[in-house]
């Protein structure tokens, strides 16, 4: 199977399976999306989305958490991986919106990624899923999905693995192809022990070629 064929199984796959693949942060509007995503770094959006009601219900805007102090946002955030440094990342992307963007989200990587908490995958998260631009976030479970069915080829950083990604998916599917991959990885082509029993990409699998199930479970 060559490369761009590949591709087309993979997408073929996922366009019958998970057409409306989106992510499982739960937010309503930019800013607080952007909030759910910084803080779901090394943390599971499960744990992010019972998190975020009560900081949205209390900070509901940018202009009211650029207000927050320290004391008072940490204990939201508490249950969340690394509270002190994304409390400080809050406050701090906060009081930068309304200073230089006059409290709006910015739809541009460059910008976004002047934001404090916010590097190159939270940028292209929230310019895929709010604008769905053609930016791939790639994350832990990106990285490990596309590098083992063969999607990217020694790819040794996220960002060569992005650049990969964007070259060989179409531009109107990038912002759902993230979705369709970090899901995958979730779910089904986990870190330890991938569940390739019950994965249809098998057929087009470079791991799962040099690690076939036996027939028994196959």
């Amino acid at each position: 199977m060559t490369r761009k064929e590949r591709y087309q199984f993979v997408i073929d796959y996922f366009e019958q399976h998970a057409p409306n693949a989106e992510t499982e942060l739960l937010y309503d509007n930019p800013y607080q999306l952007l909030v759910a995503v910084i803080l779901s770094a090394q943390c599971t959006d499960k744990r992010v989305n019972l998190t975020t009601p009560a900081i949205f219900h209390k900070y509901p805007t940018p202009a009211k958490l650029a207000e927050a102090s320290f004391d008072h946002l940490f204990p939201l955030i508490r249950s969340i991986s690394y509270p002190n440094n994304k409390t400080k990342h809050l406050i701090g992307m906060a009081k930068m919106l309304m200073e230089d963007f006059n409290g709006k989200i910015p739809m541009t990587v460059p910008e976004l990624i002047k934001l404090p908490g916010v590097g190159r995958k939270t940028a292209n998260v929230i310019t895929s899923v709010v604008d769905q631009q053609p930016n791939m976030a790639v994350d832990t479970h990106v990285f490990r999905v596309s590098g083992r069915i063969g999607l990217t080829l020694k790819a040794t950083t996220p960002l060569a693995a992005e650049k990969q990604l964007i070259k060989f998916f179409p531009n109107n599917l990038i912002h759902k192809a993230h979705h369709w991959l970090i899901l995958h990885g979730r779910y089904v082509c986990v870190a330890r022990k991938p569940k390739c029993g019950i994965c249809g990409l098998r057929p087009a699998c470079k791991y799962y070629q040099a690690h076939p199930l036996p027939a028994t479970e196959a």
